[in-house]
């Protein structure tokens, strides 16, 4: 992997840093030996690139549990994929289910729609302060604010404020009943914790390729249920059926308008291999470990509060008493560690989980952290709380 100098990197919940080596060799490779243009053309460079695209999306497909590569179908980033989604999907008079931890990445496109009248949203509690939560219960949420016209449910796999998850086999489950469809935010669970789309009844999964799949910023996907496409959110060429006005009516072209980013994909076609080998659940473990540590360090330190502390997993907020959590995290940064601090983009996830004006700051592990680096975290903000 690269070396990060002197800097703890800690936050791999906005993007994952370091990488593996092989992913910037990767990308490097791409660069200076088949830069051509994958789909336009017959000519070697171009085919060689097509076929490195092809690869990612079958290690992609078994990742993340379909028998079929063609639905993946890549995007910029999770955002772009969550638009296409939600905004190729739904219809005037429609209604949707959210959560109370969602990003912006589905909380402002669903508002927006709203806004101009063309649908209407509810947001269901995911009870995330409740220890005594369960599946039952956010099913059961879910269910008390459904409505005849209710065409789709949309929430995180996991916040990316803290380590919460959502119960999702068994809101997949619901929806699959009831035909209403479940679309799931998994940025901040990809690569972290298993998905399996057909096994959760997923009709689409949006992901980054640049957080824990470990590859560079620039590219995500979104994973297509069966028999699930939405509608084009970009129109353009792609190589296909190049006398036809329309998209080509199958997935994934109807989806990729434009010139695909060759690089990034290769490089996220290594970060895949790295997790296959690796196994999503050991790197689940691992990071748990970490948690554990940090949460232990941190929760018995005077003038340091945790936020929904008892969810295990990649991330970790908190605040540092009397202090913003931007001046917090600019300490930190000044004793050679990197963290996030503010509202983290989820406005609705801040107000769930309570924290003050300013938000809080953000831990976000990943693969390549380590114990010491946790226990360096410990002893900085030790200082800082009691300077």
């Amino acid at each position: 992997m690269m070396d990060t100098g002197n800097m703890i990197y800690l936050d791999n919940a906005a993007t994952s840093f370091p990488k593996p080596r092989s992913v910037t060799e990767e990308v490097r490779r791409a660069l200076i030996r088949y830069g051509g243009n994958p789909g336009r053309g017959a000519h070697r460079l171009s085919l060689e690139a097509a076929e490195k695209i092809f690869e990612c999306r079958t290690l992609a497909a078994k990742l993340f549990g379909i028998d079929d590569p063609a639905r993946i179908c890549f995007s910029m980033n999770t955002t772009q994929a969550l638009n296409t989604v939600i905004k190729g999907t739904l219809r005037e008079g429609d209604h949707v289910l959210i959560s109370d931890m969602e990003h912006n990445a589905v909380y402002r496109p669903i508002w927006k729609l709203s806004r101009e009248g063309k649908i209407s949203y509810d947001i269901f509690p995911s009870m995330t302060l409740d220890r005594g939560r369960n599946a039952a219960r956010i099913c059961g949420a879910i269910a008390k604010r459904c409505r005849p016209n209710t065409r789709m449910v949309i929430c995180t796999c996991a916040s990316n404020l803290c380590s919460v998850t959502m119960p999702i086999r068994e809101i997949g489950a619901f929806c699959h009943r009831h035909g209403i469809l479940f679309v799931a935010d998994g940025a901040q669970a990809a690569g972290h914790m298993p998905i399996l789309v057909d096994e959760m009844a997923l009709d689409a999964l949006c992901v980054p390729g640049h957080k824990g799949l470990l590859g560079p910023q620039g590219v995500g996907m979104t994973v297509l249920g069966k028999d699930f496409l939405p509608d084009s959110l970009y129109e353009g060429g792609n190589g296909v059926d190049s006398l036809e006005g329309s998209m080509p009516p199958y997935s994934p072209e109807h989806l990729e308008a434009g010139t695909l980013p060759t690089p990034a994909i290769a490089g996220l076609t290594e970060g895949l291999k790295w997790l296959l080998a690796v196994g999503v659940e050991a790197v689940e473990e691992y990071e748990k470990t970490l948690y554990r540590k940090a949460r232990e360090l941190l929760g018995n330190m005077d003038g340091v509060e945790l936020y929904a502390p008892e969810y295990e997993g990649a991330t970790l907020l908190f605040n540092v008493k009397g202090l913003s959590s931007e001046l917090t995290a600019a300490r930190l940064d000044e004793m050679g560690i990197c963290t996030r601090a503010g509202y983290h983009c989820s406005a609705l996830g801040h107000k769930t989980l309570g924290t003050p004006e300013g938000g809080a700051v953000r831990v976000g592990i990943g693969p390549f952290n380590t114990e010491n680096q946790i226990l360096h975290l410990a002893e900085a903000l030790c200082r800082i709380a009691t300077e």
